[in-house]
């Protein structure tokens, strides 16, 4: 049974949101130093790499990530490839593409190719889920929106609104994929972010897996 690991690597070339803490991993002892153990110093944010955002992100008093439904970061998952040349998912593009019933959906756009050039910097040119294909996804039921840069929202949003609209009906969102490798279709993910218990509770880091459903 194929596993297609989605997770990008956390490093300190990884680019992160700007105004995002930077990535830091120092060695903290080190064996070729004479230290009793090889033990790595991180400094991270929760929003660092493929990560999930709870409610609590952009709206207070809010579902935490500790307390995410992990039935819904666990099932059936639809990866929908979107066209190259196309920057926004709308409404029409969902409405033709996301099949009824559908429970979780995941993006595969152009921005899967922006993990594999090799590049750090940070782009801003990303596709993005726009509020149209927002509202329609909450109006269908869908509960996990998947996306494969660090953004589900276009850059320079004022008023997160694409965020709002989804975290408002408890629709987690999952950030940061790479799609690369996956060829549409479905497929069984298993999405664990890590269970921080925080003043917050924003968000997390995760490891995101599809395995093949045959």
């Amino acid at each position: 049974m194929p596993i297609y690991d989605l997770s990008a690597p956390i490093s300190n070339d990884l680019p992160t949101y700007p105004g995002d803490p930077a990535i830091q991993i120092t060695d903290w002892s080190s064996l070729a130093k004479g230290d009793s153990a090889n033990v790595s110093a991180l400094s991270l944010g929760a929003h660092t790499g493929t990560h999930v955002d709870a409610p609590a992100h952009f709206i207070e008093g809010t579902k935490e990530v500790e307390s995410l439904d992990l039935n819904v970061l666990i099932g059936e998952a639809e990866v929908i490839e979107v066209p190259s040349d196309q920057r926004a998912i709308t409404e029409d593009f969902v409405t033709a593409n996301c099949a009824p019933g559908t429970i979780r959906v995941l993006f595969k756009t152009r921005n899967s190719t922006f993990w594999t050039t090799g590049k750090t910097d940070f782009r801003t040119d990303f596709t993005y889920v726009d509020l149209s294909a927002a509202k329609w996804l909450v109006d269908h039921g869908v509960k996990l929106v998947g996306v494969d840069y660090l953004s589900v929202e276009q850059f320079g949003s004022k008023d997160h609104a694409v965020h709002r609209t989804l975290l408002a009906h408890e629709v987690i969102i999952l950030e940061g994929l790479n799609l690369s490798e996956v060829p549409a279709g479905k497929y069984e993910l298993i999405c664990l972010p890590l269970r921080l218990r925080s003043h917050l509770g924003d968000g997390a880091p995760a490891r995101a897996v599809l395995r093949t459903l045959h």
